[in-house]
């Protein structure tokens, strides 16, 4: 059963909570097949910034902030216990983590639309979908989601601050089990082996 989890670019600003993630994901990943799909975190933020100052057009400002992914990316390919990168949608397997450098992918094919209204967030989306996980899992803190379960309609009315814009949309596409879990990375291991933990649901 393949688990995408998207980790949150914002876990890199604190480093003992990010090492603490990378080994407890690492664990995760030598029972359970998992593909990283990395958050931008600030390397996107500089890109945003930069678009802010000079105007890009929304083609470039995407494909920069996809490639900032790409940058996060390899930090964590280096952080994760014999993580393996990735530049495509193939099998995944059990044993290692597979970490998604999304840039290639979506160079080839890239149905989301070029808007900062999409992020890493609906990327892991479209990556659970393109390659028929079972489950995706935002790893990310939103204060907004106290709630257990939710549908994508009640996420869509909800506009949780934190979540992007476009993820309802790209979550009705993908048609796939999503779970907001925060940074705690025990939950990530007792989802995976119980199928529940603490967090919020959202019901494809």
């Amino acid at each position: 059963m393949l688990t995408v989890v998207k980790v949150g670019g914002a876990l890199a600003a604190d480093d003992s909570a990010l090492r603490a993630w990378c080994a407890g994901v690492a664990a995760c990943g030598a029972r359970h097949p998992l593909l990283v799909v990395p958050g931008g975190g600030a390397f996107a933020d500089a890109v945003r910034r930069y678009d802010e100052r000079v105007g890009l057009r929304d083609e470039t400002a995407h494909r920069m902030a996809i490639l900032a992914m790409d940058q996060f990316g390899w930090a964590l390919s280096d952080l994760i216990p014999g993580a393996v990168r990735r530049n495509d949608l193939g099998p995944v397997r059990a044993g290692a983590v597979s970490i998604l450098l999304p840039a290639a992918v979506l160079r080839e094919r890239d149905p989301l639309p070029a808007s900062w209204d999409v992020t890493a967030d609906s990327i892991a989306a479209w990556v659970a979908g393109a390659a028929s996980a079972e489950r995706l899992v935002l790893v990310k803190a939103v204060a907004d989601l106290a709630r257990a379960e939710l549908t994508v309609d009640e996420l869509e009315a909800l506009r949780p601050e934190g979540v992007d814009a476009y993820l309802p949309a790209a979550l009705r596409a993908a048609r796939v089990e999503t779970w907001v879990i925060g940074r705690e990375p025990e939950r990530l291991a007792e989802l995976l082996d119980t199928g529940r933990t603490t967090g919020t649901r959202v019901s494809a």
